[in-house]
């Protein structure tokens, strides 16, 4: 594990696992992801952990992908499917890496069988939507400011695509087709951010909050939390996240075809824009 993520254990019963590339706004890079994977899977092992928490060093939580690493892939091995390929040619590498380092491994940590809460702040840029949502709880500083432009690089969406079930549907569709950051507070009022705190306040409250859950017996936690989730995959949203990964992959695909990139390259001063728009409180 690289320095790009940090195991901390602030005490007893809680691991915090930090996001550590401030001078990229932790943009992801493959290494980070895997590291992150790295993580969070020896919290998971061991036994003294009751909780854990996703959190950001720096100004933001995350920016997202890592645009200038968006061609690198680590060639393996696969931690979280049997993709393999990395390497092939056309759209099939491009397929076999994002559904390890993206959708497999978000899988993954949403069931991971330990309460994991992510603690938001500053910017939460479409990739960023990939690590947080995965999470059992979401804790946001009054700062914190949620969006997914990606739509300006030809694309439908973060590749963890649980939009529907976070925000609704109309709100997701607005989300999308605008790329606006939505506010903590909004995302409190939707339903995809159980706490919006000062931002002086946040780790603080996480680390409370974190307390609390860890007094609970650990066996009624794990099945607390896999009812929820089963509940989840029985309004089908595996089959909608294979769906919409899908059709990411042939975003990719077009851009590759019209732009020789796998992403429109048109979008980038789009996004960079959207990502310094201060959000309008909805009505």
């Amino acid at each position: 594990m690289s320095s790009s993520v940090l195991l901390e254990s602030p005490e007893t019963g809680i691991a915090r696992v930090v996001l550590n590339r401030p001078e990229r706004r932790n943009a992801q890079n493959p290494q980070m992801l895997y590291d992150l994977d790295e993580a969070l899977a020896i919290a998971v092992r061991d036994r003294t952990v009751r909780v854990i928490i996703l959190a950001g060093a720096g100004p933001d939580f995350s920016a997202g992908h890592d645009l200038d690493e968006r061609d690198s892939r680590i060639p393996g091995p696969s931690v979280a499917t049997l993709e393999g390929a990395f390497d092939a040619d056309g759209v099939e590498g491009r397929h076999a890496f994002e559904c390890e380092a993206y959708l497999g491994m978000c899988r993954r940590w949403r069931d991971l069988p330990k309460p994991t809460i992510a603690q938001a702040h500053g910017r939460c840029i479409a990739g960023a939507l990939m690590l947080l949502w995965p999470m059992d709880l979401i804790v946001a500083g009054e700062s914190a400011t949620f969006s997914d432009p990606v739509a300006a690089f030809g694309l439908n969406g973060a590749e963890y695509f649980t939009h529907v079930w976070e925000v609704g549907a109309r709100k997701a569709k607005e989300m999308l087709f605008t790329g606006a950051p939505v506010t903590a507070a909004d995302a409190h009022r939707l339903g995809m951010v159980n706490h919006v705190v000062p931002d002086d306040d946040l780790a603080d409250f996480t680390l409370d909050l974190a307390r609390r859950i860890a007094r609970m017996p650990e066996y009624a936690l794990r099945l607390a939390k896999s009812s929820v989730n089963n509940s989840l995959a029985a309004q089908g949203q595996d089959v909608a996240l294979d769906s919409a990964f899908a059709l990411h992959i042939a975003g990719h695909a077009n851009n590759l075809s019209r732009h020789g990139d796998i992403i429109d390259p048109g979008g980038v001063d789009t996004i960079r824009a959207l990502s310094r728009q201060s959000p309008e409180r909805a009505p």
